[in-house]
Parts: C-alpha cells; sequence; structure tokens
C-alpha cells in the first residue's frame, strides 16, 4: 500500500491532517504501509491485560487474549475483536509472493499482514502480524 484506496472511511483526514497528528515512524507505518523493524515494540512480549486499539484512529482492535508469542518480532494476535474491525487487501508488493495486509476498517491505516496455516497452536491457525507502533494499548481497569 504505497497510497490509500479511494474507500471512504469513517474517520477520514487529509495527509496533512496526519501527519500532524502522528510521529513520523507512526505515519510511515500506518499512512504509507511501512513497516516497523522487528523487535523493536514491548507490546510483542507485555503480558498486560486490556484492547490494542489503532493509535491513528483509536478503533479498538485486538484483545490481549488472543496475543500470542510467535517469536517473529512483532506483536501476534490469532483473530480481530470482530470481523468488521479490519479489513483485508491483497498484497504483492513481495516479490514471487502474495500475502494479505490487514488496515483498520475505520480509517483505512496500514496494521500488519495477516498468515495462515503456519501452524501455532492458535484456535484459528492464524498469526495477525502487527506493527506495534500501529497499536496503542488501554489496559483493562484493575
Amino acid at each position: 500500500m504505497s497510497k490509500q484506496s479511494d474507500k471512504t472511511y469513517a474517520v477520514d483526514k487529509t495527509d496533512e491532517q496526519w501527519k500532524a497528528e502522528l510521529s513520523p515512524a507512526e505515519y510511515q507505518v500506518l499512512r504509507k504501509a511501512g513497516t516497523e523493524r522487528p523487535f523493536s515494540s514491548s507490546y510483542e512480549t507485555d503480558p498486560t491485560v486490556g484492547v490494542y486499539a489503532c493509535r491513528a484512529c483509536g478503533a479498538e482492535l485486538f484483545r490481549s487474549e488472543t496475543k500470542f508469542d510467535a517469536h517473529c518480532g512483532w506483536p501476534a494476535f490469532y483473530q480481530p475483536l470482530a470481523e468488521d474491525r479490519v479489513e483485508y487487501i491483497e498484497d504483492r508488493s513481495l516479490f514471487g509472493g502474495v500475502r494479505t495486509e490487514v488496515r483498520c476498517a475505520t480509517c483505512g491505516s496500514h496494521l500488519g499482514h495477516v498468515f495462515e496455516g503456519e501452524g501455532f497452536g492458535t484456535p484459528t491457525d492464524q498469526r495477525y502480524c502487527i506493527n506495534g507502533v500501529s497499536l496503542k494499548l488501554q489496559a483493562d481497569p484493575k
């Protein structure tokens, strides 16, 4: 995703507005489909119980209970909170392959990719490999 689709989202801002609200690293990943360095996010191993929301718009995307240690360098989840929270885009940017990009369904921001059939012992056999910089953890009240 080098550019956003023509789809209209519930949260729809100009490029200038996104640049003003996001850090350069957040903007690069969320709005330009970049990828953060592996093992750079504390969310990969953070044990906090709560909801992971889109850093760009605040939409709730994943629960900590669906996070698992995939040893891949990024936070990994086996399912979103609900299927309507994310959208899927066929991504052919990887030379010689196809993968599925995951975006926030509320604002269209790039989150990461989802992979299937890797043999993880999860209920869905899916790995939502999500950039930590795309997320904001909201801890459950104690």
